[in-house]
């Protein structure tokens, strides 16, 4: 990250060229914000989905094997391969 300018020595056209600069930065971290959460969204809803079909078949809500796949998938690990 780079350092902050020392402000009294800017013109004002540098002063407006920051801010601009700046803001557009912080649309991007917005948009790729709601990006992430907008996955985030998707996985909880798979996840419900997933924990409403076990109880109607009578299973368990959540095992160990249930954390470690979410913790997975929300870490970009995705989910783990079997082993053979």
């Amino acid at each position: 990250m780079e350092t902050f300018p020392d402000l009294g020595a800017l013109s004002d056209q540098e002063l407006k060229a920051l801010i601009e600069e700046l803001t557009e930065q912080e649309r991007k971290v917005s948009y790729e914000r709601r990006i992430l959460h907008g996955k985030i969204d998707i996985l909880r809803a798979e996840l419900v989905n997933r924990l409403r079909a076990k109880r109607e078949g009578g299973e368990a809500l959540i095992s160990g094997s249930d954390v470690e796949a979410l913790t997975d998938i929300l870490s970009g690990r995705g989910q783990k391969e079997a082993a053979p």
